[in-house]
């Protein structure tokens, strides 16, 4: 499995493209924001021959789904994330707004709910959804057993954890979530975040202050 991770606008937020062997591939947290990011994400998937399976969600924050609209009309697929993040706070361009962006696409509606424990596969590959609410209202990691990984939004970080103070924020509620669906994990688990350095596991299980 390769991964191709890039800094997409100006939150800085981790998009991932996934892919292996087969040309098939995922991606996860589509941020691309305006044509030149676009272009990036869309040169790389051209250049190494990919076919795009999967437009994969963590979670609905504006800065993780920036580029939803853009890359289900390129690769013809609709976004696929938990349903609470469609009901449980306001749209991309209501939550644009409030940060200072202007929008001129709302959202692309969620073409596939997924919910704890369904599975998504491209190539020779599976991803495990693992509901993990607080950071927001739906929230979901994908685990890949193979890859020894999982792609946590911005629900884990090195050494710190996503914030709860916005839509459906909480912190009991993640705090829990991650110390039952993470830290359960092989302590080699690769942790890739929503934004910043990857980790791993153990790292946060030795050094993050806030578990």
């Amino acid at each position: 499995m390769k991964i191709k991770i890039f800094e997409f606008n100006p939150i800085q937020e981790n998009t991932y493209v996934v892919y292996d062997e087969t040309g098939e591939a995922v991606i996860i947290d589509c941020g691309c924001l305006g044509k030149e990011e676009e272009k990036i994400l869309d040169d790389f998937i051209a250049f190494n021959h990919l076919t795009v399976k999967h437009l994969l969600n963590t979670h609905l924050h504006l800065d993780h789904a920036f580029g939803n609209a853009f890359a289900s009309k390129k690769y013809g697929l609709k976004p696929e994330g938990n349903k609470l993040e469609e009901t449980g706070m306001p749209g991309l361009k209501e939550q644009a707004r409030r940060f200072g962006f202007e929008l001129v696409e709302d959202a692309v509606t969620l073409g596939t709910y997924l919910e704890d424990g369904d599975t998504v596969t491209f190539g020779n590959h599976t991803l495990y959804c693992l509901f993990v609410p607080g950071h927001s209202p739906g929230s979901i990691c994908f685990y890949s057993k193979e890859g020894n990984c999982v792609f946590a939004g911005d629900v884990l970080f090195q050494g710190s954890i996503g914030r709860t103070d916005l839509w459906g924020g909480s912190f009991n509620t993640l705090i829990s979530g991650i110390r039952r669906k993470l830290l359960t994990l092989p302590e080699s688990t690769v942790v890739y975040p929503g934004h910043g350095p990857a980790t791993t596991i153990g790292e946060e299980k030795r050094n993050n202050m806030y578990l």
